[in-house]
């Protein structure tokens, strides 16, 4: 585990616990500065870096520019991966490790933005709350219980607007079925029925044997974060699946 370079709040979680309660940090969206109370920048546009921008991330920080944000730093730590995202905003401010982005950052972002892979969530979404930054992360927000109760404890200290991308939980639909819900309008709740069409693709991956170079582009001990050490793999055969 590398313990020099994260917090050890996060260096003894179980990667076995249950997920469970990630949905109370979910309290409300990042809204515009001025509905905050917040000082309105010239162009009144909230000021967003964003983590993990290879993926998902790049995807959901376009549509982040699309509501109005504007997309000031930039954060992965895979050149290649990330390329797409730094041609398309090349006036963003560049880093490899969050942790030098928020503390350089500082009072010249709003917002934080987290599409990294799902161990680190937790660290990335702490770093930015413990600096009182707004904070839009992809599901699951995090991998155990103790990591999503010191989360959202950090989320109440630093009262910011915070959401999970996880649409049906702040849907139309579901916020008015809790509201029916909370107002007693249909009594009771003593059971509940849930469907799912998940898991949508192979679950279960068994970690193949050996190792691989790691890509001069690629730092594979920033991607492991709080994970135990192991060695690098580049490609995952379909075969190795449980």
């Amino acid at each position: 585990m590398n313990q020099a370079k994260y917090p050890a709040t996060f260096q003894t979680f179980s990667r076995r616990s249950l997920l469970k309660g990630a949905a109370g940090l979910a309290a409300a969206t990042i809204v515009p500065r001025h509905v905050l109370g917040g000082a309105a920048a010239p162009s009144n546009k909230i000021a967003l870096a964003a983590v993990g921008v290879g993926g998902v991330g790049f995807g959901q920080v376009q549509a982040c520019e699309k509501e109005g944000f504007q997309i000031v730093a930039l954060c992965d730590l895979d050149d290649v991966y990330a390329k797409k995202a730094y041609d398309r905003w090349p006036q963003a401010r560049r880093y490899k490790d969050f942790r030098e982005m928020v503390a350089t950052e500082g009072d010249k972002i709003d917002a934080v933005y987290c599409g990294t892979p799902d161990h680190t969530h937790a660290v990335v979404t702490l770093a930015a709350l413990r600096r009182k930054k707004h904070v839009c992360c992809v599901k699951p927000l995090t991998r155990t219980i103790r990591e999503c109760r010191t989360i959202v404890d950090a989320a109440r200290q630093a009262g910011v607007a915070t959401q999970v991308t996880a649409e049906p939980n702040t849907s139309e639909d579901a916020c008015r079925t809790c509201e029916l819900i909370w107002a007693g309008a249909i009594g009771d709740v003593h059971e509940v029925h849930i469907w799912t069409n998940r898991p949508l693709w192979p679950q279960g991956m068994v970690r193949p044997e050996g190792e691989d170079p790691v890509p001069s582009t690629f730092d594979w001990d920033l991607w492991l974060g709080p994970s135990p050490a192991r060695p690098f793999k580049d490609k995952w055969p379909a075969g190795h699946l449980a």
